[in-house]
């Protein structure tokens, strides 16, 4: 089905852009920003954050909404596979704890200021759960295939085809 295929592409490019982006920002960006004096180095930090702010938002309103609609999907594909579901909503949790601290990093709170302040960790945090969901999802789609879903043939027709 169409919106299946659209969904699981949309979820997987906001990943990759996410992610892809967090990497970035932790290995090269903040690396090299760091060489440049302090006022251009927060006049940096202000238009990226500007920027990217608009990338987390969106991404996690289109995780939230291809999440649950794959997840929605794949439930009667995995009926009585316990572990595959332990997985799955373990990924979910995880993933709320990235959009969490993903969303501190770009917002202005004040009581969130001294995590602003060792953003470096905290991207490392990010970093570290998305690989650890990457992990799960790879596991999961190698070791849990989803059922086949049988062809139900009325028996009117099976009578036909006889």
């Amino acid at each position: 089905m169409l919106i299946d295929t659209l969904s699981r592409i949309i979820h997987v490019a906001t990943a990759i852009v996410l992610a892809g982006g967090s990497v970035f920002m932790l290995l090269v960006l903040m690396p090299a920003a760091a060489q440049i004096n302090a006022d251009e180095h927060d006049k940096l930090r202000g238009f990226i954050n500007a920027r990217w702010k608009r990338f987390v938002h969106l991404g996690i309103l289109l995780f939230l909404v291809t999440g649950f609609y794959n997840y929605v999907q794949a439930i009667p594909k995995h009926k009585g596979d316990g572990l595959y579901h332990a997985l799955v909503g373990s990924k979910i949790l995880i993933a709320f704890a990235i959009f969490f601290i993903a969303s501190v990093l770009v917002g202005r709170s004040e009581k969130f200021a001294a995590m602003r302040a060792s953003r470096g960790k905290w991207l490392a945090i990010i970093v570290l759960l998305s690989a650890i969901i990457v992990a799960i999802s790879g596991y999961v789609k190698v070791n849990h295939p989803a059922k086949a879903t049988s062809m139900i043939v009325p028996s009117n027709v099976s009578s036909v085809v006889q």
